[in-house]
């Protein structure tokens, strides 16, 4: 069942993929913004793409889908979509989105594919079985093994976060944190982008906090399989492809979650 649900996820993130690269390249990228989120046409439209491609390959597996929510099944196979990470990116004219998938089987995270439309990057993660990087085997450690001062380190937040005052103090704490630790930080607005940079060795390292799971558990496939080494306490997770930067990394962020 893994290739076949694996290749089932590769063909709903393109369908999904090749929508947004069109609408995006025809400039048709409206939105309604709320003061913590953006939603866009795209979103739904590249949503039902995708769902038409899942159900009609496995009609009894469950669905959580980030535009139409809960979908019942009787598998214990369920899917997370999200049809457009970095809405926000996309309607304001920047490349940086993709559309993503992840299949769990009985709660474990079993595939996850990533496709970021513009560039033509695409991801597959499989449980055991590494992560191909359009069709190619790829390792986080397949870039240069740097220090944490001169590492590039992505951050992801939750959607929730900017709205809740201690979610948000211990956010910006991290951000000035990375900002004396590390070469530099990103905040990671399409996260799926970034954790499949992470897998291929351009990032250095990824930290997350109160993460969202249309973004985390395909990231968190990725970046396992990639290599990378990981910690987790609480809301607060962090990943390195140099494990000699795990404890450092760590250290930096303690007394931002004080």
């Amino acid at each position: 069942m893994s290739d076949d649900v694996a290749t089932t996820a590769v063909r709903a993130v393109e369908a999904g993929g090749e929508y947004l690269r069109e609408r995006f390249q025809s400039g048709e990228t409206d939105a309604d913004y709320d003061e913590h989120d953006v939603k866009a046409r795209a979103d739904r439209e590249s949503e039902a793409r995708m769902l038409e491609i899942i159900r009609e390959a496995h009609p009894d597996h469950r669905i959580y889908a980030e535009e139409s929510g809960e979908h019942d099944g009787e598998s214990d196979y369920r899917w997370i979509v999200d049809p457009l990470d970095g809405t926000n990116n996309f309607a304001v004219g920047l490349s940086t989105f993709a559309a993503a998938a992840a299949v769990l089987d009985g709660g474990r995270p079993e595939s996850a594919a990533v496709y970021a439309p513009i560039p033509d990057d695409l991801y597959v993660a499989r449980a055991g079985e590494g992560v191909r990087h359009d069709g190619d085997p790829v390792a986080a450690t397949d870039g240069d093994a740097v220090p944490l001062e001169r590492a590039t380190v992505g951050v992801v937040i939750g959607r929730r976060v900017k709205g809740d005052d201690d979610r948000a103090a211990a956010a910006a704490a991290i951000g000035d944190a990375l900002d004396d630790a590390s070469k530099r930080f990103i905040w990671a607005w399409a996260p799926t982008v970034y954790w499949g940079l992470l897998a291929r060795g351009r990032l250095d390292a990824m930290v997350t906090l109160y993460p969202d799971d249309e973004e985390q558990v395909a990231g968190d496939l990725l970046a396992r399989e990639a290599g990378c080494v990981h910690r987790r306490a609480g809301p607060l997770s962090a990943y390195v492809a140099n494990p000699a930067n795990l404890d450092p990394l760590w250290a930096a962020l303690g007394p931002a979650m004080e």
